[in-house]
């Protein structure tokens, strides 16, 4: 009788410590990628830049966007889960390739670094997905510097910046080719999310999800069909944006 009540007792011990050795450990979620469809296209979307004026402190911009509204929010009819501006649609003002301004008028005012800045502006669904359309962007550049604007360009927009609550759970992944295609049998780009790696073969947008609260590394890189990074301006990119 003895014996069995110590058998009952270190059972019972037993499963306490795996019920709080596992309760203790995290569940690491697999990071995965999936396509964003349902999005509306807006191929009539086209944008302008006027000739930017020299300011006191920098540059003033004046765009001219036709069959697009800024400031109203985007139609869609699927439910996207993704992080959105409650001011709409707008410009995604990006320059050197660095994080973008979002602008929700044609008409704004920026300061610049530098003595060269390769600028482009490209047009915005409220939720930050880039619209994909030849007349859907400007690429310019200011400054005694130039760059060939004959090259590849692989530049970076989102994900971005610090997500809370449930705009934590899926991420928009989201980047804007220039002078280059993506395809299965030719140029891609490789996006490394944390330590996992995704070959990317069309230009859309993705869905990342399985993402860890905390600091979470992002780097794309325009590579060629044989897998080696295209030598061009800005390539690779990287970010580091805020789960919390």
């Amino acid at each position: 009788m003895g014996a069995f009540f110590y058998f009952y007792e270190m059972k019972k011990y037993v499963v306490l410590i795996l019920v709080v050795f596992f309760s203790s450990c995290k569940i690491e979620q697999e990071i995965t990628i999936h396509k964003v469809q349902g999005s509306p296209e807006y191929p009539n979307a086209k944008i302008n830049l006027n000739e930017p004026v020299a300011i006191e402190d920098g540059y003033e911009f004046s765009f001219d966007v036709i069959s697009y509204e800024l400031g109203m929010q985007t139609l869609k009819n699927f439910d996207y889960q993704l992080a959105n501006s409650a001011k709409g649609q707008h410009i995604h003002f990006i320059v050197n390739n660095d994080p973008y301004s979002a602008h929700y008028e044609e008409k704004f005012s920026k300061k610049l670094e530098g003595d060269s800045n390769l600028i482009l502006a490209f047009l915005s669904r409220s939720y930050h997905e880039s619209v994909k359309n030849k007349n859907a962007f400007v690429l310019t550049q200011l400054g005694e510097q130039k760059i060939d604007l004959n090259n590849e360009f692989l530049f970076y927009s989102r994900p971005k910046g610090t997500y809370k609550g449930p705009d934590t759970e899926k991420l928009l992944l989201d980047f804007y080719l220039i002078n280059t295609e993506i395809s299965a049998d030719g140029n891609k780009v490789r996006a490394t999310i944390q330590d996992k790696e995704f070959i990317i073969d069309e230009w859309a947008p993705y869905y990342i999800e399985g993402l860890a609260k905390g600091e979470v590394k992002i780097k794309l890189e325009l590579i060629d069909a044989f897998g080696n990074l295209i030598d061009t301006p800005f390539n690779p990119s990287e970010r580091t944006v805020i789960l919390n």
